[in-house]
């Protein structure tokens, strides 16, 4: 056994992750939801003990001892929300945490309601996903289309614009002459033909 062997900090660290971001992305959503279902047991159990002071005048809670996580959400449920958590794209996972967090926090659900909470944020963020996808695609199309009609195509060879024309009549020489201009509007510049 060689020295080098035991001195393994000298190899560079792999700085790619051998994860799929999108394994990365379930995970992340994940511990977020379990640490969010910890929370909410914590404040129901602090919400109980508030009661029992109250109705009892006495704080019992040094002596009670609490399960360590009482709350599980089940097999099927979990699979369905990692399912739900694949959609979601790695760019949206900060957001749709932080929107978890603002949701938890106004509402103060019980543990049972976290994962309802949760699910429906993953719906609300999956279907933001599709929208802007669908925005992106359409401006895609857009983007790609000709963007110069035919009948536009065929007008301009037709016809030239000619503003500095010398016959063309304006507002100032009617005015010159003392006569009342004619129904045309001025500013528009004269359509000639050239063939």
């Amino acid at each position: 056994m060689s020295l080098a062997s035991w001195f393994r900090w000298n190899e560079p660290p792999n700085r790619i992750s051998q994860r799929n971001p999108t394994e990365m992305v379930v995970e992340t959503l994940m511990m977020e939801l379990s640490w969010q279902i910890k929370q909410a047991e914590k404040q129901q159990r602090e919400r109980e003990n508030e009661y029992r002071k109250i109705k009892t005048g006495v704080d019992y809670g040094w002596l009670v001892s609490y399960p360590k996580q009482s709350y599980d959400i089940s097999p099927g449920e979990r699979l369905q929300l990692e399912d739900m958590c694949t959609k979601i794209h790695p760019s949206y996972c900060g957001p749709v945490i932080l929107r978890f967090r603002q949701v938890v926090a106004e509402y103060e659900p019980e543990a049972q309601e976290v994962s309802q909470l949760f699910r429906s944020i993953l719906q609300e963020a999956a279907e933001k996903i599709k929208e802007e996808e669908e925005a992106k695609k359409l401006a895609r199309q857009w983007n790609t289309k000709n963007r110069t009609s035919l009948s536009l195509t065929t007008f301009k060879s037709r016809s030239r614009i000619s503003p500095f024309i010398s016959d063309i009549k304006t507002i100032s020489e009617d005015v010159e002459r003392g006569t009342q201009p004619n129904r045309r509007v001025w500013s528009m510049p004269e359509f000639r033909n050239t063939k």
